[in-house]
């Protein structure tokens, strides 16, 4: 991978004003009033409330145009605001380096302007395969937990990323103080999402398959809350109003330089291919004004979703019924988790139950509507109290299951009817009222076959796991883990992905010889019943991946040729 471009950066020296007591304003004299992008910037953070007077704020800064940007403009508009500014950069260690370059820019930023400056970094590539995850979708759980760190929520030991301690940052030239705890938390983070990045999310979303709230696309503003879910401070998104070229036009006015990413060009990533090849067609053929409509649905889907949210509580608290499950009242359980609780615990008849209940991923109760009240209200109110039930139960529920239950759930017909959800649920038709069933954890019954077609490349979501699995192209250096990796041009163009079956045996490279998959999911100590759920991907008769290992000897990856990463994501989130 090609090193980024970077203009000349010239420091300039702040100059304190005085009469607004912001010691950044008016940067180095050369601007003489506001400039009208800052200017708008500043109608639109006091229109919404982001910022605050008397707020520490944290702009978080990569060193990309949108970033550097949003600094800038903060910085020219901090004495107006009456906040405080830092600076933030997560080091996300993917590009060797480029990305120690990218961080000692972003540090020569702070320095040049005297902010404080916070900076630390992690491992997305183990991150990512110790989530099963995307390398974007890793690098931005990294960035998130380091930004809550820096609003005062404590995320544990066993987290990868840690605020860096002030003596390691006077060391670098940063200050003379030496202990993390006098530092006070930051009240927000800033983030330098833009009018197009929103554009982009809207559409992506609607092509993959969205309701209301994935087109809700990127929120302005994330409240963060801490274990005891006290409110500790927010993500804002300011820029989420204006477009990036003129953000690129304000800093070129400015003097102002930046880093550019080269993979932000690669065509091998759905969103650049989005950005460079579908938005600028859109434009051009159809609407000029289409990255804006985008985002103004965006808006209007958001304040949809926050209408049917208070609605969704209201029918949670009084249409739907939450109970014990029959078979856990036989075994005279003490307790089960209620909804909104973080653990399920049981105290009778030995071990075996309770370490059942501890790995159950979904809520252990028995959910309940009123089917006249339920059947009265219109299709819209149906599909979302069917799908607050699976949120609640901790179940992922597509359309098509909603679809499903819905039918389901009007029909005619005989009582005592069932339909199977996915983990082991199940719904069932009583005269008065539809019920949802939790899986008995007493009995080990076989798993619900599932099997999908995966397109190469391409995805599909897996309601029965909650995951969608995307088979993507990657180029030999976007940084995955290379035994992780399969040959493209060994691959066919569609795949079979389905949860394994018994008899299935897998032959993971490096292996003297293959093994049957139940055995190799024993080894993993992966718990029940998450391993009867667990997906493989086969071609023809023959394993070729499984979720946590290498992929089969055959269709490994192999140099300089084409490849694939095989990669899950949970169903609904950004990639």
């Amino acid at each position: 991978m090609g090193c980024p471009v970077a203009f000349e950066h010239s420091p300039r020296t702040p100059r304190r004003d005085s009469s607004r007591g912001c010691p950044y304003s008016n940067l180095g004299g050369t601007i003489k009033s506001v400039h009208s992008l800052a200017q708008r910037l500043l109608t639109h953070i006091r229109r919404h409330e982001l910022l605050t007077a008397g707020e520490r704020v944290g702009v978080a800064v990569s060193g990309g145009i949108d970033s550097v940007a949003l600094l800038r403009l903060l910085l020219d508009l901090c004495g107006d605001l009456g906040i405080v500014l830092s600076v933030i950069h997560f080091n996300h260690r993917l590009r060797g380096a480029e990305s120690e370059a990218d961080q000692e820019f972003v540090a020569g930023l702070a320095r040049d302007y005297h902010l404080e400056f916070h900076c630390d970094g992690g491992d997305v590539a183990r991150q990512a395969e110790m989530d099963r995850a995307g390398m974007e979708a890793a690098a931005r759980e990294l960035r998130y937990g380091f930004f809550r760190g820096l609003l005062g929520v404590d995320e544990g030991a066993g987290q990868e990323v840690k605020t860096p301690t002030l003596s390691r940052l006077a060391r670098e030239g940063w200050g003379t103080l030496t202990d993390l705890k006098n530092l006070p938390a930051l009240d927000k983070v800033a983030t330098g999402h833009t009018l197009d990045d929103q554009a982009e999310t809207v559409l992506l979303r609607i092509i993959r398959g969205s309701g209301l709230r994935g087109i809700a696309g990127i929120h302005p503003r994330i409240l963060v809350e801490n274990e005891d879910g006290e409110a500790c401070g927010e993500i804002v998104r300011p820029l989420l109003a204006t477009r990036r070229s003129d953000l690129e036009h304000y800093l070129r006015g400015l003097g102002q330089s930046w880093r550019d990413d080269v993979t932000n060009d690669s065509l091998t990533f759905t969103r650049n291919r989005l950005r460079k090849l579908v938005l600028p067609l859109l434009e051009k053929e159809f609407n000029p004004a289409v990255a804006h409509n985008l985002a103004e649905l965006a808006e209007i889907a958001r304040g949809e979703e926050d209408y049917w949210a208070n609605e969704v509580a209201g029918w949670m608290g009084t249409g739907v019924h939450w109970s014990e499950p029959a078979w856990a009242r036989k075994a005279e359980l003490v307790q089960i988790r209620t909804p909104g609780a973080s653990s399920v615990q049981a105290t009778s008849e030995g071990d075996d139950l309770e370490n059942e209940d501890s790995h159950a991923p979904w809520l252990v109760m028995d959910a309940s509507v009123d089917r006249l009240w339920f059947l009265g209200e219109p299709p819209a109110v149906q599909r979302r109290v069917i799908k607050a039930i699976g949120e609640e139960a901790g179940i992922t529920l597509g359309f098509r299951h909603v679809e499903e239950v819905l039918q389901f759930a009007t029909q005619q017909g005989e009582s005592g009817r069932e339909i199977p959800l996915p983990l082991g649920w199940k719904v069932r038709r009583e005269p008065d009222e539809i019920l949802f069933l939790t899986p008995n954890l007493r009995q080990s019954g076989p798993a619900l076959d599932y099997e999908y077609e995966l397109p190469v490349p391409g995805e599909v979501d897996v309601c029965e796991i909650g995951t969608t699995v995307e088979a993507r192209c990657v180029p030999p250096d976007a940084g995955y883990n290379p035994e992780h990796l399969l040959d493209g041009n060994s691959l066919p163009s569609t795949l079979k992905l389905r949860n394994w079956r018994a008899g299935d045996r897998f032959w993971p490279n490096h292996r003297k010889s293959p093994k049957k998959v139940k055995e190799l999911l024993q080894e993993r100590h992966v718990p029940q019943p998450e391993r009867k759920m667990w997906p493989v991907a086969v071609s023809g008769s023959e394993l070729l991946w499984m979720r946590g290992f290498p992929p089969a000897a055959r269709f490994a990856a192999k140099p300089g040729q084409a490849t694939i990463a095989i990669l899950e994501r949970p169903i609904g989130s950004e990639r």
